[in-house]
């Protein structure tokens, strides 16, 4: 372990640099006040009419809702459907499905946070400490590009390589032919989950760097420098410089992915998963998917409702605790 007044002095000087920093971007912000309102006025638009316009829609989850349009308005039609109190949430509590889909949501969640949420910050370590520049950006960009791409092109992707016919089975039968009788890695329950993992790694791990280099680019070269003359190796100075620099960044994101947990990528199952994996894929959002536009009864807006409220109110509460969690833990937390 090393010490060094530098070290000191450098963060001195980082927090001399931040408010200075913070002090002028105020005054900056302030003198083009009116510019920034008019490029803000389209975003908070769009916000108002689909976040809080339409937040009268929770009240179906008390409410028996038949979608019939004549000369009443949606919101007219809302007002007059008959109350049910809780019996929407009382069913609820008693389908099975729901809480397979509670357990499959948490756990598809939980391992994307211990596999999927560390790959881009030790992915920006290893490309911040490449020493070739050009490389480093072609990297960047290799990593970034699948970002870009939509769950509907990488489903298709991943029937082509690990389907029936696919690449790999033909690769994994020049070593074993008889691995072609049982091949089933997409409709596999055992193998499924890890299909998940590592395309939703593979997809989002370079879009996940971008944040992280950014906070390592701006940290202090005086820090490094110090760290060096006192004798600390690379890994001594990612260990006691870099993370400990971008750790308040790491937090801010471990938070917001915890209380995201409930919600589990409906896109990508949706366009990944099929019937046989329906056990060990099959999450809230898929289930009130399936429940809403694919019942082959009268569509129950209510129940499925009431199934989305109860997710939003587990993930506000899951927030809420990784948030004290942090700062527990001497972090500052998001609140």
């Amino acid at each position: 372990m090393f010490m060094s007044p530098k070290l000191n002095q450098g963060h001195d000087l980082i927090n001399l640099r931040t408010y200075r920093g913070w002090k002028l971007l105020g005054k900056k912000v302030w003198q083009y006040k009116w510019i920034y309102l008019i490029m803000l006025l389209p975003g908070i638009a769009v916000t108002f009419v689909f976040k809080y316009m339409t937040m009268p829609g929770i009240l179906l989850s008390w409410k028996t809702f038949v979608p019939t349009f004549g000369d009443k308005s949606l919101f007219g039609y809302l007002a007059s459907s008959p109350w049910v109190g809780w019996d929407q949430f009382a069913r609820l509590f008693k389908e099975s499905a729901f809480w397979t889909a509670t357990a499959n949501t948490l756990t598809i969640s939980f391992l994307k946070l211990i596999f999927g949420f560390p790959f881009p910050i030790v992915l920006s370590i290893l490309i911040n400490e490449m020493l070739f520049k050009r490389y480093k950006r072609v990297l960047q960009t290799v990593y970034t590009f699948p970002h870009f791409l939509s769950w509907v092109v990488l489903a298709g992707m991943a029937l082509n390589l690990f389907g029936d016919t696919g690449v790999v089975k033909r690769f994994a039968m020049l070593f074993d032919s008889s691995m072609g009788e049982s091949w089933n890695i997409l409709y596999n329950t055992r193998c499924f989950r890890s299909l998940l993992i590592v395309t939703d790694m593979w997809k989002e791990g370079g879009w996940g760097t971008i944040l992280y280099l950014a906070a390592i680019a701006g940290i202090d070269p005086a820090l490094t420098e110090a760290a060096t003359i006192d004798g600390a190796n690379r890994y001594q100075r990612i260990l006691h410089v870099t993370l400990p620099q971008i750790k308040d960044l790491i937090v801010i994101m471990f938070i917001l992915a915890v209380g995201n947990m409930m919600n589990a990528n409906f896109d990508q199952i949706f366009n990944m998963y099929s019937a046989p994996v329906y056990k060990v894929a099959d999450v809230i959002d898929t289930y009130v998917y399936r429940l809403t536009f694919q019942s082959t009864t009268v569509m129950d807006y209510g129940f499925s409702t009431a199934v989305g409220l109860f997710k939003n109110v587990i993930n506000f509460a899951l927030i809420l605790g990784a948030n004290q969690a942090s700062k527990a833990a001497g972090g500052d937390g998001i609140m």
